[in-house]
């Protein structure tokens, strides 16, 4: 999952988008409600993390503005304030869920969670290909009957294939999709990962080109 996190306190950002990282989702940080509007004009995330007083832009003011511009993926606020009318505030701007500081990150991930849910019911909830499983809940991978140790972008590499089956990644879209802005890596670190991945699939019994290089494109997946 791709999270918008629009905090502009450094002590709570950081160790927060670590923290979610460590869960296997890409967070871009932005420390202001301006810049967390320019943010959502250019990339579509799964999920925004909205600070409720924010710089340049307060949180109800870019919730309202998103919504109005038609945004439609979830938006969960983080704030210190907790009385019920700030509450029903933030809700009615379009915000879905609400959540006081300090919060637990576990309670944070669960709420995360629900979301996804809600937001993606029409999604299976174990994604496969051929002998291939992936299940997203659990962040697990099997083929066949073996477990496959993946290191996190590996995971998010082959969920995002799994993902779109019959689309073609390019290593660029790869970057630019599974890394955050302010972390691209050159395009050879795409292939490194594709061949451990290749690898560590082959070494459960898939075919060498379970991963199909489609040249002068990218990659896809390719069943058995």
């Amino acid at each position: 999952m791709r999270i918008l996190l629009v905090e502009d306190d450094d002590r709570i950002a950081k160790p927060l988008a670590e923290d979610l990282r460590h869960q296997y989702h890409i967070v871009d940080i932005a420390e202001d409600g301006l810049l967390g509007w320019e943010y959502s004009q250019v990339t579509p995330y799964d999920l925004i993390l909205l600070d409720l007083m924010l710089p340049r832009l307060d949180g109800i003011t870019l919730c309202k503005r998103l919504r109005a511009a038609g945004w439609t993926s979830p938006i969960l606020m983080l704030t210190s304030r907790d009385t019920t009318t700030d509450k029903v505030v933030g809700l009615d701007a379009g915000a879905d869920d609400y959540l006081v500081k300090p919060f637990d990150t576990e309670e944070l991930a669960a709420r995360i969670r629900a979301l996804s849910r809600r937001s993606a019911e029409s999604r299976p909830p174990i994604l496969s290909c051929g002998d291939l499983q992936l299940d997203p809940s659990t962040y697990s991978v099997t083929y066949g009957e073996k477990d496959l140790s993946l290191t996190p972008k590996e995971y998010m590499i082959l969920e995002l294939l799994l993902r779109n089956p019959t689309r073609v990644f390019s290593r660029a879209s790869l970057l630019e999709k599974l890394w955050e802005f302010d972390q691209l890596p050159g395009e050879e670190t795409i292939k490194t990962h594709i061949t451990s991945l290749r690898r560590k699939l082959k070494e459960a019994g898939s075919s060498e080109d379970f991963i199909e290089t489609v040249y002068g494109l990218g990659y896809r997946l390719r069943a058995n």
